[in-house]
């Protein structure tokens, strides 16, 4: 698939199949997320890959709307080392560690797969919940969690029609 088309194809998928993804895969989408841009190239993230199937479903309750994570066959939660930020006022760790989420998504389309980014940071509580069932350090800030699976469902690609309406030139 053309890297243009993955842009455009790239939906939000929450319903899966019962496969499970091959490890040469899941090292692909997890390389991905390696390669994203991040400032001064701190590279800050973590990722913690999640395929125990006892361990989604409790990661399923953290969030009323986790649900699909009961179906998925692995979670990847992304974490940033804040360590690489003392001192740094304007960290860029959040910005940097959602580059490597929508890398990771971006390569799970184009490997035939399909997920969804699940909101986590900034909300503390669901912050503290997956803190403690994954045993995150104090000093790992997490970030987010993306459900991957094989889609059980099919979303309309975005298209090349997407209104250019808030597409401003110069000024606002």
């Amino acid at each position: 698939m053309e890297a243009y088309d993955v842009l455009l194809n790239r939906r939000s998928i929450r319903k899966y199949t019962e496969q499970s993804v091959a490890p040469e895969i899941l090292e692909k989408i997890l390389k991905a997320g390696l390669a994203a841009p991040s400032a001064k190239n701190m590279q800050p993230w973590e990722f913690i890959v999640v395929t125990d199937r006892e361990m989604l479903d409790k990661l399923s309750e953290v969030r009323p709307f986790w649900k699909m994570l009961k179906q998925a066959p692995l979670a990847i939660v992304t974490l940033a080392d804040l360590r690489l930020y003392e001192g740094d006022k304007l960290g860029m760790y959040v910005q940097d560690c959602s580059a490597a989420t929508e890398n990771m998504l971006l390569a799970a389309e184009a490997l035939g797969l399909g997920g969804v980014w699940l909101g986590l940071y900034p909300r503390e509580e669901p912050i503290r919940d997956v803190r403690a069932l994954l045993s995150i350090p104090e000093e790992s800030m997490p970030i987010s969690v993306i459900s991957i699976g094989y889609p059980a469902e099919q979303r309309p690609a975005h298209g090349e029609d997407l209104s250019m309406a808030k597409v401003h030139y110069e000024k606002y």
